[in-house]
């Protein structure tokens, strides 16, 4: 199978299995089931054509913030009164005739972690910015003295500690067929959204070294609009080196998850994702 045809306006788009299968130089991972990308909200109508018709997938799981999913919004909604945009907030695009599911790996409980490790003044003029509506400098107050000091690979550690009940709620979508084909992506399809293909890549006794190569791909499929992704991390006070992927993510997690809980499985376990769970997975995505 060839990898599915390019999309016009959506970035980081690959088919996993048939990604891993070519690495590996066996099929091993179904093709065309498990697709993952950056944000499919500026698809063209022949994008929509080949994700709805051609490859006929079934469901997409966001894994953006509310935050995220506002901010999106908004940018493509015309210019319009204060009043209208909260009678009227504006809505994520969706392609219609597929079911989405937004599930957001750093959600409350990451959030509230966060804020647990600020310094007491730090904590403060985030809720003082938060009441007032400035949600981008509480942000960014957050981003230099929490995200930056653990860095991207701190980033999904805490996320796989934190956000377990979401994890399992995204790893429960591949369990069954009737939701597949399957398309994941977060804004970038690169950390977020690394991090779930990871562990169901993981679940499926797929080698680390191709479980990086298909992470690592993210960097070469993001080239496109560098400048506009360097703007919005600019804004939000990520560093530019972040717009990469960062070299020890899949072996770091897998010592994460060695370290704290003793393994994979026993992390699969403790947030409610069995044995029974994993057994369904691999029945679906294996050959």
């Amino acid at each position: 199978m060839d990898q599915p045809e390019a999309l016009q306006s959506v970035s980081n788009f690959r088919d996993v299995g048939l990604t891993v299968n070519r690495f590996l130089g066996r099929r091993l991972v179904r093709e065309g089931v498990f697709f993952r990308s950056a944000r499919p909200d500026d698809a063209t109508p022949k994008d929509e054509l080949v994700l709805r018709d051609h490859l006929r997938i079934k469901t997409i799981i966001d894994l953006r913030t509310q935050t995220e999913l506002r901010q999106q919004a908004a940018k493509r909604q015309p210019q319009s009164s204060l009043l209208y945009s909260i009678v009227f907030p504006p809505q994520p695009r969706r392609i219609s005739g597929i079911n989405y599911n937004e599930i957001s790996i750093t959600g409350r409980s990451f959030e509230r972690h966060l804020l647990s490790r600020l310094a007491w003044c730090n904590f403060f003029k985030v809720i003082f910015f938060a009441i007032l509506g400035m949600r981008l400098r509480a942000s960014r107050i957050i981003v230099n003295n929490v995200l930056i000091p653990i860095g991207l690979l701190g980033i999904s550690t805490v996320s796989l500690d934190q956000s377990g009940a979401d994890v399992r709620e995204a790893l429960s979508l591949f369990t069954s067929s009737r939701s597949m084909p399957a398309l994941v992506h977060c804004t970038l399809g690169k950390d977020r959204t690394g991090l779930i293909c990871a562990l169901i890549l993981m679940v499926l006794h797929v080698p680390g070294p191709a479980i990086e190569h298909d992470y690592f791909l993210s960097d070469a499929a993001l080239v496109s609009n560098r400048a506009e992704r360097l703007a919005d991390m600019r804004e939000t006070g990520f560093p530019d080196e972040w717009e990469s992927t960062a070299k020890n993510m899949i072996p770091g997690m897998q010592a994460h998850l060695v370290n704290q809980y003793g393994g994979l499985d026993a992390y699969l376990d403790s947030i409610g994702f069995g044995e029974q769970d994993r057994t369904k997975l691999r029945e679906v995505l294996l050959y």
